[in-house]
């Protein structure tokens, strides 16, 4: 039997990460728990101390086709190259993917993200940007 997939993510800002990659994927922040108006409501009913309210986020497919993005606060930084990253993909394999890339890659600049480097090879072209907290992923 197949299980489902959460993607976790290690950042200083959760709440901030998740909402650029809810924009980035066409996501959305997860709603609160059934019964509450919101996560405050939620946190302040359970008893979670005000400075942890920041200290996990999520995002979810409006469609819930895509896994669940989870971020966790952590205390350390990002201490190298990632070893899983994500690939956004908008381009396909059609004549029109480098403009539909470069387009994506121009509208995430705008919300944060950097420039990492780019691949493009006769059979491959992609960009690799970091989330603004260094995470590197693709847009292909």
């Amino acid at each position: 039997m197949a299980r489902t997939v959460q993607v976790v993510v290690d950042c200083a800002d959760p709440a901030a990460l998740a909402e650029f990659w809810a924009d980035a994927l066409g996501y959305v922040l997860e709603p609160p728990p059934e019964g509450y108006g919101s996560w405050q409501e939620w946190l302040v009913a359970v008893g979670v101390p005000e400075h942890l309210w920041n200290s996990r986020s999520a995002v979810v497919d409006p469609d819930g086709a895509g896994p669940r993005v989870f971020f966790q606060q952590v205390p350390e930084e990002k201490a190298g190259k990632n070893r899983v990253h994500l690939d956004v993909r908008v381009g396909g394999r059609g004549p029109d993917a480098r403009a539909l890339i470069d387009a994506e890659v121009a509208r995430l600049e705008g919300r944060g993200a950097t420039r990492a480097w780019v691949v493009d090879e006769p059979n491959d072209y992609c960009v690799v940007l970091r989330d603004p907290e260094g995470n590197e992923f693709c847009v292909t």
